[in-house]
């Protein structure tokens, strides 16, 4: 009987646990979009060894120009698992976090036309490990992430007269 209770603990804590790793399935499809074109980014280096997963946002900001354009800046945190490079698995039981490497500090910021993201301007993505991310970094992400958020159509509709 306690060893029937314990296997049944144990079993909902491995449940929990992995529900617990799928973390972006609560992410907004136009904040997903950006964590894609991270992973997609990182599995084209060479240098980068690890399959990665999102693990969590740090700061998003959403602003809509109006006429089905919107701006997204996303910075977020992805982290390593145990299946290799390449992998397409976001199953979190089959490819679990691994504890033995950093964090990859991410941002992304991208224009979306009708939620699909366009190539102009091009969007913004910068990762790097964790412990070499500087506040000079983060100041430059801002910068440029800024400089793309103008608002198209506001000069066009300044010079409609009545």
């Amino acid at each position: 009987m306690a060893a029937a209770l314990l296997l049944l603990v144990c079993a909902g804590a491995l449940l929990s646990s992995a529900e617990a790793q799928d973390l972006n399935r609560d992410l907004a499809e136009n904040y997903k979009k950006g964590v894609d074109l991270a992973l997609e980014q990182l599995g084209s280096f060479a240098a980068v060894q690890h399959h990665f997963r999102y693990l969590r946002s740090v700061e998003k900001t959403e602003s809509e120009s109006g006429f089905g354009v919107g701006f997204y800046f996303h910075h977020f945190h992805l982290k390593p698992t145990r299946c290799p490079k390449g992998t397409n698995e976001t199953d979190p039981q089959k490819c679990p976090f691994r504890n033995d490497r950093p964090l990859m500090d991410c941002a992304v910021c991208f224009k979306t036309y009708e939620g699909a993201i366009i190539p102009d301007p091009k969007p913004y993505v910068h990762c790097i490990q964790k412990p070499r991310f500087t506040e000079a970094m983060k100041t430059t992400r801002k910068e440029h992430c800024s400089k793309m958020d103008y608002r198209t159509g506001e000069a066009t509709l300044m010079t409609v007269r009545a």
